[in-house]
């Protein structure tokens, strides 16, 4: 679970390079970033939210 937490930090370093390689600004792909911050926070909160739904299952077995 503590990898997810590097999804965001890896997709951002992929966004900037890409507008790096296709000459845009990176104040002109700021919208890009808060899409891979807010897409990333859900993942994590929903696995968050599910491990510790199931995690008395865990506990059981």
């Amino acid at each position: 679970m503590a990898k997810v937490f590097l999804l965001p930090i890896f997709l951002c370093l992929l966004w900037t390079l890409f507008l790096h390689f296709n000459g845009v600004p990176i104040k002109q792909g700021k919208k890009g970033f808060i899409y891979i911050i807010a897409i990333s926070a859900t993942v994590i909160l929903s696995l968050g939210l599910l491990l510790w739904v199931t995690a008395e299952q865990n506990i059981r077995s």
